[in-house]
């Protein structure tokens, strides 16, 4: 457990005899919230993160709860960030994983040679950020039991480098699943890896000026009064001003006159006492604590060889003596008492001093290594290629582990140590792509862009650069045909891939898939066919096949691929790269595969949250909102949606914001709101026309068909999905429709046009498309049902609705049984339409879906089964026959007896003979009087008069 910073709760060096419970001042209410918190987590983990102003205490907290918690049968955890840290992946994670060296072995094989890799002890490099964490809440759990709970104490949150944030921001977050206890700390206003977990906040206020006087005046016994109460003033209540600001005074007689100095603002005098204690030290001890703070780990192995030797930490002891700096007792490891204490090491050192430092360093690791390549940029003073070169390497490496806005930042260095225009340009052209398609950055890429075209102006056509400026095209103004040119020119003019070439070749052919999907045209995906065969790109990564297979043209090519879909889904858990995620979920999407990605997708947008890759959280939002519509997760799909459309907003990636609306829209539509439905068709319509997008036209006629079914308006229906696709053809490169099967078909039949409905079928079934997934396979059999005349295939039905694992997809299930329930009725099996009709009604009014529960509750009431619902109409005081109330509501909607004939599967001769049946009845003379007379049917009848009195007034 380390012990005390100093200034906070302690005034000399050696404080490992006294508790420093029981010197805290004015903390009783931290203290007995902390005490809460452990005693708590011993049943189920918890988790607390303090805040406060600098010096405000939050350390003399943390320690204080070290002790409590280890004096009540914790086990303690310690990890504090560092400003000069944050650049070295995994830094912080390893204050957390020495102490539970030993028992990383006994975990699982795989987990454990992930935190192996992670702590330099296994060959290869780390795995991703997302399995990293599934390894350390592993270990933590285990860790951790009712008998030996474990407290995780954490100072300066933000200052953790960022990998680290993100694995203990996922601790944090599922943080209940184990006996462990949170207890964080950070400056306020400080954003950090806790800022969105939801986790509890206290924010720790300054001392009181009663605590304050008892505070100095215990630590301080020989000042003046005088001197005390200006002192308090001074500090405003800031313990560790109130602590440091006497020491600097230059003797106890100055202390009695009252001479306090002018003071700075509470940090910058703060930062100014820190830097006169540092530069009282020896020279030597100053060279020591420099190359602590560059190296950051607090490793005294490699602070001994940089200093030279056997005798390189012989000049510790002035300033473990000064209370600056101590040896941990339980890692073994060098830890500054302050984190002001480093700024002012650094503050204090120059430029070459520095670079010193970070050649020294740089000699203690391996060639090749990412600590040597960042310590080798950071000594760096001019142009220097065969650093810039192992940066970029390392770039992509931190890429792979999903570390993608530090790959960016690495990137940027590695650009400014390149000695000519042509390697300084493709570096800022490739951070320009990496930030426009993965880390939300689509504001910056323009300016990247023209440093890339001043650096190098012939370059300005190359592959890095075309992929940049087209994911801006796209993205942004959503201007398709511009962005394909520029990429098929770059890609077709590009060499062989090599080295860092092929991993911005695949960002190119990915963003060109992408390109080719909303162009929404055939001829625009030859292209990205050319490439993937020119560069031989399948054998190498199985990936972009299958995007081509089961993304691009899924009812052609989808079965070909789904056997290494299927292998990709299974592997996500264990996935290096999240944009690998995003894609491999994007493949799965139209193919019925996204619930085997959920877990994964929510990681990833997890990722984003803590600001790591916005553009993939975007992604994953509306992946997990198409996989909430079809699984019928109806709200979780409006609360993705709505973050992601908020994310979308802020980055100006108004291309993504259509899905989201997409989704919204089709939701509306099934939900009956015809404003909001018609709305987003509108703007994708007036938004994607203008710019060559056809997949939002056709996202468009999806909205407005699936609207027109809902209120049986089934001419719309056709009308809008005849525009967009030929009966009895699934055109290549149309993956949507295998997402409108149902709809044209149920359209087309219930318009009379069966030979077209058959013909669809038969198409669907020629391509073999219900082998894809058992959900097409469900749709298939039912449209195959409603497209057949003359009779009602019970078989087809039956197996529909009968689909294993039918109730995943419960409004599609529920729209089969519906069909199959107004057939079975109109045939006058009212008993089996009955069971049928219920179930779908149920379905739907669970889901919130109207327009289709009103369509079920007019069977149920046609049938003669009393329904409570808002209709045309009260059934109970109605003189008409069920038949006739149906007939004469469509009616009055305005449709023709044809239309009526269509949807009730009667002739027109016969719904003409109803209408003359209902006009007697109600006594009208026109479909115009149909309206009011069927809405007077809903006023019950007045009571009977008694016997003798006067009838009641009309």
């Amino acid at each position: 457990m380390a012990s005390p910073a100093p200034g906070e709760n302690q005034n000399h060096a050696d404080a490992s005899s006294v508790n420093p419970v029981s010197r805290l001042f004015g903390r009783s209410r931290e203290l007995a919230t902390i005490d809460r918190l452990f005693g708590a987590a011993v049943v189920r983990g918890t988790a607390l993160m303090l805040s406060g102003e600098a010096g405000v205490g939050k350390s003399a907290l943390l320690d204080a709860a070290a002790l409590r918690a280890s004096e009540t049968g914790f086990r303690v955890l310690r990890v504090a960030g560092s400003q000069f840290e944050e650049s070295v992946s995994f830094s912080a994670l390893n204050q957390v994983l020495q102490p539970l060296a030993e028992e990383i072995p006994a975990l699982p094989v795989r987990q454990a040679e992930t935190l192996q890799a992670v702590r330099g002890l296994a060959e290869g490099q780390p795995t991703e950020l997302l399995a990293v964490a599934n390894a350390v809440h592993v270990l933590l759990s285990r860790a951790a039991t009712e008998s030996s709970p474990l407290a995780l104490i954490i100072d300066d949150v933000a200052w953790l480098d960022r990998p680290t944030g993100a694995i203990l921001g996922t601790v944090a977050r599922y943080i209940r699943t184990g006996s462990i206890a949170l207890l964080a700390a950070s400056r306020t206003g400080d954003e950090s890896f806790l800022s969105s977990t939801g986790i509890p906040m206290h924010e720790v206020q300054p001392l009181d000026d009663e605590s304050a006087n008892a505070l100095v005046a215990e630590r301080f016994p020989a000042m003046a009064a005088r001197v005390r109460r200006r002192l308090v003033a001074e500090a405003r209540g800031n313990p560790l001003a109130l602590l440091e600001l006497p020491v600097t005074l230059n003797d106890a007689q100055q202390t009695e006159r009252g001479t306090l100095p002018t003071v700075l603002p509470l940090t910058e005098r703060l930062k100014r006492i820190f830097s006169a204690r540092v530069d009282a030290l020896p020279d030597a001890t100053r060279k020591l604590l420099l190359l602590a703070v560059l190296d950051g780990s607090g490793d005294l192995h490699v602070l001994r060889q940089a200093m030279g030797g056997p005798d390189g930490l012989a000049e510790l002891g002035p300033a473990e003596r000064a209370g600056l700096v101590q040896v941990d007792a339980l890692t073994g490891r060098l830890v500054f008492r302050h984190p002001l204490t480093r700024s002012a090491v650094m503050d204090l050192s120059t430029s070459a001093e520095r670079r010193w430092g970070h050649l020294a360093l740089a000699g203690e690791f391996p060639e090749g290594s990412e600590r040597r390549a960042r310590h080798l940029a950071n000594a760096a003073v001019g142009p220097d290629d065969q650093v810039a070169a192992l940066l970029h390497e390392v770039a992509y490496s931190t890429l792979r582990r999903g570390d993608a806005v530090g790959a960016i930042t690495t990137l940027l260095r590695a650009s400014e140590l390149s000695s000519t225009g042509t390697a300084k340009g493709r570096r800022l052209a490739e951070a320009a792509c990496l930030g426009a398609n993965i880390t939300g950055d689509l504001g910056n890429v323009q300016a990247l862009l023209d440093h890339a075209g001043r650096a190098d102006p012939v370059g300005t056509d190359s592959l890095a650069a075309a992929a940049a400026a087209a994911s801006q095209l796209i993205n942004g103004e959503g201007d398709v045909d511009t962005a394909h040119r520029l990429l098929v020119g770059a890609i077709e003019s590009s060499d062989l891939p090599g080295g860092g070439d092929d991993n911005i070749l695949g960002e190119a052919l990915n963003t060109l898939l992408l390109v080719s999907f909303f162009g929404g045209r055939p001829e625009l995906w030859h292209a990205f066919d050319s490439a993937v065969t020119r560069f031989r790109l399948g054998s190498s990564d199985p990936l972009l096949p299958v995007m081509r297979g089961a993304f691009g043209d899924p009812a052609h090519a989808a079965l070909s691929v789904l056997n290494g879909l299927d292998g990709l889904i299974a592997g996500l858990h264990q996935e290096t790269d999240p944009t690998r995620i995003i894609r491999t979920a994007v493949s799965a999407a139209y193919v019925d595969r996204l619930p085997g990605c959920r877990s994964a997708l929510r990681r990833v947008v997890d990722d984003g949250r803590d600001g790591g890759a916005i553009t993939l959280a975007i992604e994953g939002l509306f992946l997990l909102a198409n996989d909430a519509y079809t699984s019928g997760q109806w709200d979780e799909l409006l609360e993705a949606t709505e973050e992601g459309l908020r994310w979308c907003a802020t980055y100006n990636y108004r291309l993504l914001a259509c899905s989201g609306h997409f989704l919204r829209g089709l939701l509306a539509a099934a939900r009956g709101d015809g404003d909001t439905a018609r709305e987003v068709a509108d703007r994708l319509i007036s938004w994607g026309n203008p710019r060559g997008l056809g997949v939002l036209r056709v996202y468009a006629s999806h909205v407005r068909a699936l609207s027109a079914l809902g209120s049986a308006d089934f001419d719309a229906a056709y009308r809008l999905l005849r525009a967009v696709g030929t009966p009895g053809q699934l055109p290549p490169h149309m993956p949507h429709a295998l997402w409108l099967l149902l709809d044209f078909t149920e359209a087309a039949a219930r318009t009379g046009r069966h030979v077209e409905a058959a013909a669809h079928v038969e198409a669907v079934r020629k391509t073999d498309i219900p082998s894809i997934s058992p959900r097409l396979a469900m749709l298939t059999d039912a449209a195959e049902a409603m497209a057949t005349r003359g009779f009602i295939d019970h078989d087809l039905f039956q197996a529909a609705i009968a689909t294993p694992g039918a109730e995943r997809w419960p409004f599609d299930w529920a729209r089969i049984c519906l069909a199959y329930g107004e057939r079975l009725r109109r045939a006058k099996a009212g008993g089996a339409a009955r069971v049928h009709l219920d179930a779908a009604l149920s379905t739907f009014e669970r889901l919130g879906a109207a327009p289709w529960s009103a369509r079920a509750a007019n069977e149920l009431r046609a049938s003669g089964i009393p329904v409570t619902a808002v209709v045309l109409g009260d059934d109970l005081h109605s003189p008409l026959t069920p038949q006739e109330r149906q007939t004469a509501r469509l009616a009055a909607t305005g449709l023709t007896n044809k239309q009526i004939a269509a949807q009730l599967f009667l002739s027109p001769r016969t719904v003409a003979a109803h209408l003359r049946g209902v006009f007697r009845k109600l006594n009208v003379t026109s479909r115009a009087g149909l309206r009011d007379a069927l809405t007077g049917l809903s006023q019950p009848p007045p009571p009977l008069a008694p016997e003798g009195s006067a009838p009641p007034p009309p």
